[in-house]
């Protein structure tokens, strides 16, 4: 909390206009204290302004200028000045803020302040002064008037009443009693101000329906008022409870949804304000008093309210008295189960919603855990209940009672057997029946009590009946679903005497089927089998007879499993990493009695199951590994967590004896692979095995993390033997993963920390044999060992700098990403290293007497510019890239003069004739423009804007829309004039357009605006497809009219969304598109799909002789089903739909040797000069020609492919050999939409698609 004078420093330094008035009022209050040689104290500073308010409100009417100013000071001082002060003045007090309260008119900026002035003067009052009556000046009459002002129509000064009401009541003077001394004068005043504000409010509801929410207002805020005293006075006082009660509940009865949700927070303050020990002596009459207020069965107003209110109350209580709340339980379920019959369906579902809420929270934990004989039989009445709830009686309430019974089984756990196991044969019986219609629901209650009971229990009283049923017994082969989703922490044994037997039966019932064709009933029989396999990864989530189930017969049987049953593999594999996982999870846990009431395994039982489970995970991984290495690489990772689970909990000594085995084995067969050099090496693709090499590298590394210390030399040279391997990039590819592995792990951090030298050697020797698809690999496992590096060994990045900046113009986009990251990373080592000296006598192809440097980020920046001196396009284009993006990132921390240099070198790059080097630059100039000081770059802009005009000229590789969008960021940035100023006179145009574009947009959102359509826009625009910061800065293509302000730095601009292409699914009316099919991507387009056009009959057209006329459309209206052009609802259709079709981008073209092509351009749109022009009229010549063409003719446009089409034959245009008709046109085809020979050139609008132009074809070979 602030002093005295800090508040008063405020005041005298003000911001506001308004303000001046207390500044000369405080000046003036301390001259006088100075002439008088008084102390400039509370007490002094609370004298002076209480002389002053005296003369100020002497005559009753107070002056309207000066006393505001004078009470808020005296607002200020107050709560400072000593209590016996305080007290003594009173009287005085109270009678000059009095008049100022009643003050006709009075503003809000006068009244807060005189209500602060009263709170601190309450809160200073004993028990005496409290005693006093309300006719005298006394603290009862100021309360009496904070109760009138909680009730303002004005909200600032509302609830600044109701604060200092709230904080009075809140801090009571000692005293003996639980409530202050006043919470029965504000308890009376409230409800009755509460009690006339109803019943004028429901007077008026039925005089005036219309106006029936006039009170409304007041009504909120004598509501208010009465949670703001129940939130204060510790839930309500006790001889007012019952008042209190009646009131709410009749305002609740008014059907008003605010009112409703007002008195459920009144109760919720009341309750909560009893949740302390203090005040939980008032909770049971409360309760009992709710209680008796009891509506009637179908009162549908009120019931529901009150129902609530019951639940949220009985919460309270059992957390305050648990073990007496549980007690009261059977006869609370019983009088509020009677509710469940009713046929309204509100009520039937606020009462499951009460009886859920008693479930879950009046069952204390330790009656599930250790109960009691009383406790067990208060259950067994509980269950009773709830098994008189699946009655007839209640039948139209069973799809609540489900949901009752649920949370039940979801609080009783292991308790619910036996008693719960009536409800169960009751729910399943019912299930079994065919008419009835919430089997899903049903299913769910018996999965909790399958989660609950256990399967066991369960299955005992609704037995599958698959192999052997007697007579009216029906299968339940719907259960196996449910025993699948909701097995867990059960008898793993009853897995194997129950479940293991059906499945054999069942599978036996397959084998003696033989090889003939399946019939259904065989499949059927199949499925069975693995419906049952499926259950066993819930048997294994923490199984409490583990050491006794799993045994060797067991551990054999699933060993066999896993060779034999491919189908099976997946199922056992996650159960015998269940096993594992579920009591590694409770290892790690630490509270007791929540474990106990989670798991009913404590923490030493989930100890000794590991240690168990390691005795068996020797021959298990032997297992998991041979099956891994027949496995194909898609379906391998299920087997790869396994193994990963089990190695976590085999012995050292076992687990160092597998990694030698496998580590022989490894040798063994690089050797064999080395041997067979002549051979073709095997393809490695999805549906063929990888090699036993590759197999077995994958098991290394999955091995590696959980390796003791002593056995990293061996792994260190294994992945020294195969790094150098650049003849099998997939096996280099494995080895260079190592390093990310053991980073992942505590073990694997000390080795790297101690081995760092000798990766270091390895990576730089092995610098010139890394195979292409190896790259990204290297790359991580560089980002990797970086944080591992010691201050005395930073010589390593300037080392392999060179190759980490050349991957920042790889083609392999995630390789491209990771050298990003690690270049990132490399400078945020050498800043947090700053200092340290960097020995570039180490660095190979630099000098033995090079001179150390200091390592900090701008000698990072030094290190990555030395490319630019590079000798190819290639590593200059590189270099300009990698400093880009790390002058992105450490922008901020590098100081301005390497910036300088740094844009003044790339200005320079700019005049360079390479594209190459020029498309760099071009992404370094927009992330300056973007990001850099607005009066850093403003002086680079007359050198820098010409420059770039000179590419904005250049069509190819997009260079023109680059450096436009460049020129539109720098105008948001810097503003239109100082970029024009800067800008040659022949390329002013550019910029013409870029402001009158921007405008027009402009114009359009203030249009769209205007008509509402604002909300529309945004909802269309995509959201931002960029990964990071620096790739939305670099790659963003917004247009202009993005933002019509001026830009800002990086850090404070929200991401832009940006429109993207569309994709569109074609599917058949029947049958919707398996995405799952290998033709799926047939059915995807790029441009929208037209509709079918269905047949229908048209009327003919005669002329004035009775001909028939063809192919003619003097009404515009489109009859003709073959017509070109495109229909005016915006679809295609005839011939158009197939010529747009063959004319669109993403068709397929006929190359060289009449191979089919496909554009793997994803841009919107192409390139400027791909367009060409064309004749607008030339397209109803075209149409003549097809009309014509029906007959049967043909028709030549020139050189190219045949392809059929309404009957006759058309030749397309030059450009696609052998293709379909158009196909590839140049000049000639139907795409085209030449004249035909012979035909006049005609003038008139365009009857064309497309607008009269249309895309000009690219030769094969360009893309």
């Amino acid at each position: 909390m602030a002093t005295l004078e800090e508040k008063l420093d405020k005041i005298r330094s003000p911001n506001l206009q308004s303000q001046q008035q207390t500044v000369v009022v405080l000046k003036a209050v301390e001259e006088t204290l100075k002439e008088q040689n008084t102390e400039a104290t509370p007490t002094g500073y609370f004298a002076a302004l209480l002389a002053l308010l005296n003369q100020s409100a002497g005559d009753g009417k107070g002056n309207k200028e000066l006393t505001p100013s004078i009470v808020y000071l005296l607002d200020v001082v107050t709560p400072f000045a000593p209590q016996p002060l305080l007290r003594a003045k009173f009287t005085q007090i109270l009678t000059l803020l009095a008049p100022v309260l009643l003050l006709v008119g009075a503003d809000a900026p006068l009244l807060k302040p005189s209500i602060g002035c009263l709170e601190s003067l309450l809160l200073a009052q004993d028990s005496a002064a409290w005693k006093l009556p309300t006719s005298e000046i006394s603290p009862r009459r100021a309360v009496a008037g904070l109760l009138h002002l909680a009730l303002d129509p004005r909200p600032k000064v509302r609830k600044r009443a109701q604060d200092a009401l709230r904080k009075v009541l809140k801090n009571p003077p000692p005293s003996p009693s639980l409530d202050h001394p006043a919470s029965d004068l504000c308890a009376e005043t409230a409800m009755s101000s509460l009690s006339d504000i109803a019943t004028k409010a429901a007077i008026t509801k039925k005089q005036k329906k219309a106006s029936a929410g006039e009170h409304d207002p007041a009504l909120i805020h004598a509501l208010q008022l009465v949670k703001t005293l129940a939130a204060a006075s510790g839930g309500w006082p006790s001889r007012n409870l019952e008042s209190l009660c009646e009131l709410l509940l009749s305002i609740a009865k008014g059907g008003n949804e605010h009112m409703t949700m007002a008195v459920f927070d009144i109760f919720e303050m009341i309750f909560e304000g009893m949740a302390d020990e203090v005040a939980s002596a008032k909770l049971p009459r409360l309760l009992e008093i709710i209680s008796e207020l009891r509506p009637a069965p179908h009162d549908t107003q009120l019931l529901p309210p009150w129902t609530a209110i019951l639940s949220r109350g009985y919460d309270v209580s059992a957390q305050i008295e648990p073990e007496d709340t549980f007690q009261k339980l059977p006869d609370l379920f019983a009088m509020v189960s009677e509710f469940m019959d009713s046929s309204s369906h509100n009520i039937r579902v606020s009462s499951s919603e009460c009886l859920i809420s008693f479930m879950a929270n009046c069952i204390p934990d330790q009656v599930i855990i250790e109960p009691s004989i009383y406790d067990e039989k208060t259950l067994e009445k509980i269950a009773k209940l709830a098994e008189s709830l699946i009655s007839v009686k209640y039948q139209a309430a069973w799809m609540e009672t489900f949901n009752v019974l649920g949370a039940m089984f979801d609080t009783l756990r292991w308790r619910a057997e036996p008693i719960m196991r009536n409800v169960v044969r009751t729910i399943g019986e019912i299930r079994g029946n065919d008419s009835f219609l919430g089997k899903k629901q049903a299913d769910e209650v018996i999965g909790k009590a399958i989660r609950a009971m256990g399967p066991e229990a369960v299955l005992s009283v609704l037995p599958l009946n698959l192999v052997k049923s007697g007579k009216g017994e029906a299968g339940r082969a719907w259960m196996l679903p449910i025993l699948r989703d909701y097995t867990c922490n059960t008898n793993l044994q009853h897995f194997r005497t129950e479940l293991v037997p059906l499945s054999e039966a069942m599978f036996q019932r397959v084998l003696d089927h033989g090889e003939a064709a399946k019939t259904m009933e065989i499949k059927i029989y199949e499925t069975l089998v693995h419906q049952t396999w499926s259950i066993l990864p819930g048997y294994c989530d923490l199984p409490l007879d583990l050491s006794v189930a799993f045994d060797q017969s067991f551990a054999e049987m699933l060993a066999n499993l896993l060779y034999k049953q491919v189908d099976l593999r997946f199922d056992v594999c996650r159960a015998l990493r269940s096993l594992v996982e579920s009591n590694q999870a409770i290892n790690k846990t630490e509270d007791g009695d929540e474990l106990l009431l989670q798991s009913r395994v404590s923490k030493a039982d989930a100890q000794k199951n590991l240690t168990y489970l390691g005795g068996f995970a020797g021959n298990l991984l032997a297992v998991l590994f041979n099956v891994y290495s027949q496995t194909l690489p898609q379906t391998r990772g299920p087997i790869l967590q396994t193994i990963n689970a089990y190695l976590s909990i085999t012995p050292e000594d076992e687990l160092v004896q597998t990694f030698d085995r496998v580590s022989t084995m490894l040798a063994t067969a690089i050797s064999e692979t080395n041997s067979k050099e002549g051979k073709d090496k095997p393809q490695n693709s999805q549906d063929k095995m990888p090699s036993t090499s590759q197999t077995l590298m994958d098991l290394v590394i999955t091995i590696a993390a959980y390796l003791p210390r002593q056995s990293f030399g061996a792994l260190f040279n294994i992945a020294s033997l195969i790094i150098v391997k650049n003849d099998e990039p997939q096996l280099q590819k494995k080895a260079y993963k190592l390093i990310p592995r053991l980073a992942d792990s505590d073990t694997g951090k000390i080795a790297l920390q101690e081995k760092h030298s000798e990766l270091q050697t390895l990576f730089l020797s092995s610098a010139d044999r890394v195979s292409a698809p190896a790259r990204r690999e290297r790359l991580a496992a560089m980002a990797a060992l970086i944080p591992f590096i010691p201050n005395d060994s930073l010589h390593f990045i300037p080392s392999v700098l060179s190759e980490v900046v050349i991957c920042c113009k790889e083609n392999n986009e995630k390789a491209r990403t990771i050298a990003y990251d690690l270049l990132v990373t490399m400078g945020q080592r050498l800043e947090a290293a700053k200092g340290t000296r960097i020995d570039n006598s180490k660095v190979p192809h630099m000098p033995n007497d090079s001179p150390p440097v200091s390592a900090s980020i701008e000698e990072f920046f030094t290190m990555v510019s030395a490319g630019l001196a590079g000798s190819t396009p290639h590593m200059i284009s590189a270099s300009i890239t990698a400093l880009t993006r790390i002058l992105y990132e450490f922008r901020e921390s590098v100081t301005s003069e390497v910036l300088s240099d740094l844009v003044q070198t790339m200005d320079l790059f700019l005049t360079s004739n390479n594209r190459e080097i020029v498309k760099s630059v071009l992404g370094f100039v927009k992330v300056c423009v973007i990001s850099l000081p607005t009066e850093m770059m403003l002086p680079r802009l007359p050198s820098m804007i010409p420059n770039l005009m000179v590419w904005s000229h250049e069509h190819k590789g997009h260079f023109k829309a680059k450096v436009k969008h460049i020129l539109e960021r720098m105008i948001r940035r810097f503003g239109f004039d100082p970029v024009n100023k800067s800008c040659p006179e022949e390329d002013k145009k550019l910029l013409t357009n870029i402001r009158k574009t921007k405008e027009r947009s402009k114009r359009k959102r203030e249009a769209a605006k205007a008509q509402g359509n604002e909300d529309d826009q945004e909802s269309t625009k995509r959201r931002g497809r960029f990964e990071s910061e620096y790739d939305e800065a670099l790659y963003s293509s917004d247009d202009s009219d993005a933002s019509d302000g001026s830009d800002v730095d990086m850090s404070n601009t929200s991401r832009k969304t940006k429109k993207a292409g569309n994709a569109y699914i074609m599917e058949d009316e029947d049958e919707p598109l398996d995405l799952l099919d290998r033709n799926a991507l047939a059915s995807i387009s790029s441009t929208k799909p037209g509709k079918l056009r269905q047949a229908k009959k048209t009327k003919m057209k005669i002329d004035s002789d009775g001909k028939l006329i063809l192919g003619e459309d003097d009404d515009g209206a489109d009859d003709d089903a073959m017509v070109i052009d495109t229909p005016g609802d915006g679809e295609s259709g005839g011939v158009g739909a197939y010529v747009a079709a063959l004319k669109s981008k993403d068709a397929g073209r006929r190359g060289r040797g009449g191979r089919l092509k496909f554009s793997n351009k994803r841009g919107q749109t192409d390139d400027e000069d791909e367009e060409m022009d064309v004749d607008e009229k030339d397209v109803s010549t075209i149409k003549a020609h097809v009309n014509r063409g029906r007959g049967g003719g043909h028709f030549h446009g020139g050189r190219g492919g045949s392809g059929g089409g309404g009957g006759g034959h058309f030749r397309g245009g030059r450009g696609g050999r052998g293709g379909a008709g158009g196909g590839r046109s140049g000049r000639g085809g139907i795409a085209s939409g030449r004249r035909g020979l012979g035909e006049d050139k005609r003038r008139g609008p365009a009857g064309g698609f497309g607008g009269g132009r249309v895309w000009k074809p690219k030769s094969p070979g360009r893309r």
